[in-house]
């Protein structure tokens, strides 16, 4: 009945959709998409994948690790310090500036770290068995010119410092008769005349009643030799140290620490420093507020030039030290200690340092925002041996500033000749905008497997 209703109604044209039955989703055949032609479909009724399977994928890891590349060469082209972008922080270790908490490991002045390192510019008087006292240069192991005037110092076994013997100099009667030094020559590395320097060491003087020299520059002490200086001590036997400097004319300088500032039959360590043109005297690694300007010529007090030579245990021709040196070290090219007070050697002092293992990390790199991902490009460098990336160099990022995660390393192709590259891209860190790197080194030995971090780029 209802059926002939419903079709007298559509006859009648009185048939309406809320005559049609509910249908259920068995009753709905299968409808070709190519019927829909009109209207939207809402953006929630396509699923992503329904998207995604017809995109290309994209990966702007090439692009960011080429940028970094960039971005290294750059700074090292340069010469720049460490610095940072929105998203990327570059360092090529030109300075210390953008690294800390160096354990076993130097920046070396070649622009590199690593725990096997020479200190440059270092000439060293050890008393590890010369046979007279020579100069020697223990980066590269050979001796560098130089000449013994009056002897070589004589060896003593019983006042020595570190070691087996130091360096004893006999000059007790203030004049040469009885004095043996050491004469360091001039040459075209190894001047005094500029630049900077320190030169270091260990002394036990035994008292007496002249005023000895422990080292001096020039070969006369003539007022108008024009450059001579000399460092000497126990002037009228009281015990302090004085600095003097002769100009072009019959100008002289003296300047003088205070009385007592080191004691007899002691050994006391001390250091003379320039550092662009200024002088510092240092007892026992406490420097002595005597912060002095030496100028170029007419009366001022010029220090050195390109001929003169460098004496140890005597000043130019007369005045010769009396007592023991011990752990002499002159770096030429920098000063060595001179911006602050510094610890002197516990130990024999050596131009080589070599550890096993060591690590160093960035300072701290504020993020704009936090970040959970962090990538890196390291350059190193095999200087001996060939060091394996993830267990001889490992490198491990943070973003919060304490909680670091360890990197897996993958090759690239060589930065430059010698110059090796690796990456890590899209680590997943602890969230934070603190973010720092840190780089271990592991299974290091002189001469059979030397890593040399040349460069580092940190992504986020």
């Amino acid at each position: 009945m209802s059926r002939n209703r419903d079709l007298a109604n559509i006859i009648s044209g009185g048939f309406t959709t809320s005559d049609l039955p509910t249908l259920t989703a068995s009753e709905i055949p299968n409808l070709d998409a190519s019927k829909i032609t009109t209207g939207s479909i809402a953006d929630a009724r396509i699923p992503a994948s329904a998207v995604s399977q017809h995109a290309t994928s994209f990966d702007d890891n090439k692009i960011v690790n080429d940028i970094s590349t960039l971005a290294i060469r750059q700074a090292s082209n340069e010469n720049k310090g460490a610095y940072n972008t929105n998203s990327m922080y570059v360092d090529v270790f030109q300075d210390a500036s953008g690294i800390t908490g160096l354990t076993n490991a130097n920046r070396s002045t070649d622009e590199y770290i690593s725990t096997i390192a020479s200190e440059t510019g270092l000439v060293f008087l050890s008393d590890g068995g010369e046979t007279n006292a020579v100069f020697q240069n223990q980066a590269s192991g050979s001796d560098v010119s130089a000449n013994q005037e009056q002897g070589a110092p004589l060896r003593s076994t019983s006042q020595e410092k570190f070691g087996s013997y130091s360096h004893y100099f006999t000059n007790n009667g203030g004049g040469d008769t009885n004095n043996k030094w050491a004469k360091f020559n001039a040459s075209s590395d190894w001047s005094w005349g500029t630049g900077d320097f320190s030169i270091d060491f260990f002394m036990y003087q035994p008292g007496g009643s002249y005023e000895y020299s422990m080292m001096g520059l020039d070969t006369s002490e003539a007022h108008n030799s024009g450059g001579n200086w000399w460092l000497r001590c126990n002037e009228w036997n009281e015990n302090r140290i004085r600095f003097q400097a002769h100009g072009t004319s019959s100008a002289v300088l003296s300047v003088y620490t205070g009385t007592n500032v080191w004691s007899d039959n002691t050994w006391h360590h001390i250091c003379v420093a320039r550092k662009s043109g200024n002088f510092k005297i240092f007892i026992d690694g406490v420097s002595q507020d005597l912060t002095f300007s030496i100028g170029g010529n007419g009366n001022s007090y010029q220090i050195g030039n390109t001929t003169q030579p460098l004496y140890i245990g005597r000043s130019a021709t007369s005045q010769g030290f009396y007592g023991y040196l011990d752990a002499i070290r002159m770096y030429k090219g920098t000063a060595k200690y001179y911006d602050s007070n510094f610890t002197p050697p516990t130990s024999q002092p050596v131009a080589t340092v070599a550890s096993a293992t060591g690590s160093f990390t960035s300072n701290n790199i504020t993020a704009p925002s936090s970040t959970n991902k962090m990538g890196a490009i390291i350059t190193y460098q095999n200087n001996a041996g060939t060091n394996t990336l993830n267990s001889d160099i490992v490198l491990k990022l943070s973003a919060d500033g304490t909680n670091f995660t360890t990197a897996t390393l993958t090759a690239m192709p060589d930065f430059a000749s010698g110059i090796k590259m690796a990456k890590v891209n899209d680590l997943s860190v602890t969230a934070g905008t603190s973010l720092k790197y840190k780089i271990e080194f592991a299974n290091q030995a002189s001469g059979s497997k030397e890593a040399r971090i040349r460069g580092v780029s940190l992504q986020y």
